[in-house]
């Protein structure tokens, strides 16, 4: 197989990224574009986001998550603990977020430390979930290898009948991670390729200082 990608090429010309433009606090930033994409582009899940983690065997591993909260503190997601990036991520919490909003042609880089959040807090939000989200995280050994799909069907069928007219707690493996950023990065496509790059890098004062970047 060879595929030539070499013509593939998009101009950039929608909007601009200045330093007079931004708010001192990445996380205000965050919320604009957020906001900016989630109502004027049709992108489908505006909070997928792309986690990588450091897995155990040495290698960077990413994969699409859905971002469901965000304070100024960071950013939350829920998984299982027990999953390949739940491992990675108790073995080195050190971890990165992206978002890609091509319609916008913006993207976000984030450095950042992983923690659980509080217990109560997961609770909080298993139980908002659909009861059917709730049965599948307990049906899913998350990253395990199966023998084939009817394993878990066949799961699903058992716990449905078990908890048949019963409120369903939420398994001690599976909770929520807050992405306590260190550094943020935006990014706007510009003619050219002559990109603008935001990056705002947090110090020892916990205060944040804001660079541009060449692209």
């Amino acid at each position: 197989m060879n595929t030539d990608l070499g013509n593939y090429r998009k101009s950039y010309e929608k909007q601009e990224l200045l330093e007079t433009n931004v708010s001192d606090n990445p996380m205000e930033l965050f919320q604009k574009w957020f906001h900016e994409v989630d109502e004027h582009y049709n992108v489908g899940e505006t909070n997928a986001m792309t986690i990588s983690t450091i897995g155990l065997d040495g290698f960077p591993k990413s994969r699409v998550v859905l971002l469901k909260k965000y304070t100024y503190e960071g950013f939350i997601f829920y998984t299982n603990y027990e999953s390949e990036k739940g491992k990675a991520i108790s073995n080195n919490p050190n971890v990165c977020l992206s978002f890609f909003w091509p319609a916008a042609e913006r993207q976000i880089i984030i450095k950042g430390k992983a923690e659980k959040i509080a217990e109560n807090l997961s609770d909080g939000y298993f139980e908002s979930r659909p009861r059917g989200s709730q049965l599948g995280a307990l049906v899913s050994n998350q990253s395990e290898v199966i023998k084939n799909r009817n394993v878990l069907e066949e799961e699903l069928k058992t716990l449905e009948t078990k908890f048949e007219g019963q409120e369903i707690e939420r398994p001690k493996f599976w909770g929520g991670y807050i992405i306590k950023p260190v550094e943020i990065e935006f990014w706007q496509g510009r003619p050219n390729r002559l990109h603008d790059r935001l990056r705002y890098h947090l110090d020892e004062d916990f205060n944040w200082n804001l660079d541009r970047l060449s692209p």
